[in-house]
């Protein structure tokens, strides 16, 4: 059976008239036309639509309760023609982001304020997961974007879009490395490979990419630090060197208040750790949607 919107159209044009030369004007098509449509219709449907008077023609019960239906799906039609149309004026979108607690709170944030301010009627959704997490998920397509470190080449199906270098170091606070060397032996204490081998050692836990990239410079006695206390999220990681609870290892650009005001203090570490690229990534193929490739288009002219 052979359904045609068309002749949907001029079945709802005709019942909505009651008329079929005020159909067949508003149309622009001829009133034979117009009959032939609604009898090929009918034929179909296998069913009598109108009752056809000198007056002009009424619907059957068969063709009010079609009469519903069609109404319906042509206001849908008319609803989503003008959705798009907002949608172009505005450039509404949505946008999905995928980032660590840690890099949303200090990188994410002043880039999503700008892009909100400019593109107020895209939808942004943020997921905050670890970085291992956001790749899993753009290499499933599940998210448009992630903030993640650079990727290796074990993630060769992501594009990388850099903003900056980072480097890993390690701080404590005053306090904390002054009780440190009193526990130790005077010539130990002027070791900093011994102070490190004494302290409670504060990281990353081993899934986290940030912590798999520190471990390939680690020294494995410092690994193996009985004393070692491994968390989730950068973020513990600061606030237990704030309070005392030892050396942790830090993204310096996120404790650069607190080194700027004494609250932690930078130590000389006891191995290289080079310093590493952040930035958004997304599929191999680029961003998938407009909102996404404007919102890396204004990432990438601010780091310009």
């Amino acid at each position: 059976m052979e359904h045609n919107l068309n002749l949907y159209h001029i079945f709802y044009t005709a019942a909505k008239c009651g008329n079929i030369s005020a159909a067949a004007n508003q149309l622009f098509i001829s009133q034979p036309a117009i009959s032939k449509s609604i009898s090929r219709l009918e034929q179909n449907l296998g069913t009598t639509l109108f009752v056809r008077s000198s007056r002009g023609v009424s619907l059957t019960m068969e063709g009010q309760l079609l009469y519903r239906q069609v109404e319906s799906a042509f206001a849908s039609i008319r609803l989503g023609e003008e959705q798009l149309r907002k949608a172009g004026e505005l450039g509404m979108g949505h946008l999905s982001i995928g980032v660590s607690t840690t890099l949303c709170r200090y990188v994410l944030l002043p880039y999503l304020s700008t892009f909100i301010h400019k593109n107020p009627h895209i939808r942004i959704s943020v997921s905050c997961q670890s970085s291992f997490q956001t790749i899993r998920a753009l290499e499933n397509g599940d998210i448009d974007i992630g903030l993640i470190g650079e990727p290796t080449a074990r993630y060769g199906k992501l594009r990388f879009y850099p903003l900056r270098e980072i480097q890993d170091i390690f701080v404590t606070t005053k306090s904390y490395l002054s009780n440190l060397k009193k526990r130790m032996h005077i010539s130990q204490a002027q070791n900093q490979t011994s102070i490190f081998s004494q302290a409670t050692l504060l990281l990353l836990d081993k899934d986290n990419l940030t912590r798999q990239y520190v471990d390939k410079y680690l020294n494995q006695d410092m690994l193996e630090n009985d004393r070692l206390i491994e968390v989730t999220t950068m973020d513990l990681l600061i606030e237990f060197a704030r309070i005392d609870m030892g050396i942790a290892c830090v993204i310096s650009d996120f404790v650069k208040t607190d080194l700027e005001s004494g609250k932690l203090i930078r130590l000389k570490s006891p191995v290289s750790i080079p310093r590493r690229k952040i930035g958004f990534a997304c599929g191999k193929t680029g961003a998938s949607n407009p909102a996404a490739a404007g919102f890396l288009d204004s990432t990438q002219n601010s780091a310009e």
